[in-house]
């Protein structure tokens, strides 16, 4: 699943379009008519969702579990193309996701705070979100949108590692210094990997997801389906701490 970095570098590659007409719809999933010859004015991202503004509606993104996106010229399938919408300077084509119109009204019901890459992002705010829940493991809250927006299953996997926290710990049970260092290292992380992910060395950086051994003690990484959502985590039973 795309995380937050990736739909960051996504809203770069768009930026070229705003203040630009819609020449043309393509795809599966919305009425042409409805945006065609309208102006894009900007561009909202919260977590994984991106939005793209007109003067009434705006047109929500998400790119799911593999979805995609290309700017200017489409090599994939047409079958997979569930909106394409070509522009003056170009072009841009989203793959396999979901995409919604909605009304400019919706923006006012998100919760902005809690996108860990965004200017305005509340650690506070996420930590009070996580304290409510004492019985969640840390692993389901950090995959939680509404307190980590943006954050997905590599975010999970290194933030928890750069802190020594297990996965299956539970929110009650970890050191409110612990929590403060992960809540600032699901952010760190999230930024490393945008930095990492524009110069294309994105996958030699990780220490431990989809890794064999600890790059502390090199000892072999377990591999396990944890929380809620059964998504896999990769620690160290040595360097990470079952709270």
């Amino acid at each position: 699943m795309p995380e937050g970095p990736v739909i960051l570098l996504m809203k770069e590659h768009l930026q070229k379009f705003v203040g630009e007409k819609v020449i043309a719809v393509s795809g599966s999933e919305i009425e042409g008519s409805l945006i065609k010859g309208k102006t894009l004015k900007g561009i909202k991202l919260y977590g994984k969702q991106t939005y793209l503004i007109f003067d009434e509606i705006n047109i929500r993104i998400h790119l799911l579990m593999f979805g995609s996106y290309e700017i200017d010229k489409q090599t994939k399938p047409t079958d997979n193309l569930k909106l394409g919408l070509s522009f003056k300077s170009g072009k841009a084509f989203f793959y396999t996701c979901s995409v919604k119109l909605l009304p400019n009204s919706f923006l006012e019901t998100i919760d902005w705070e809690a996108d860990v890459m965004s200017e305005v992002w509340n650690p506070e705010k996420a930590k009070t979100k996580m304290k409510k829940n004492p019985k969640m493991m840390v692993c389901d809250a950090l995959m939680d949108q509404d307190i980590f927006s943006g954050v997905g299953n590599i975010i999970k996997n290194e933030a928890l590692f750069r802190t020594t926290i297990q996965p299956e710990s539970l929110i009650e049970n970890i050191p409110i210094k612990k929590l403060n260092d992960l809540i600032s290292e699901a952010r760190n992380f999230s930024f490393d990997f945008y930095k990492w992910k524009r110069e294309g060395v994105l996958r030699k950086k990780f220490q431990v997801y989809e890794q064999k051994n600890c790059p502390t003690c090199r000892k072999p990484l377990t591999k396990k389906m944890t929380g809620k959502s059964k998504r896999a985590s990769f620690y160290c039973e040595t360097d990470q701490k079952l709270f």
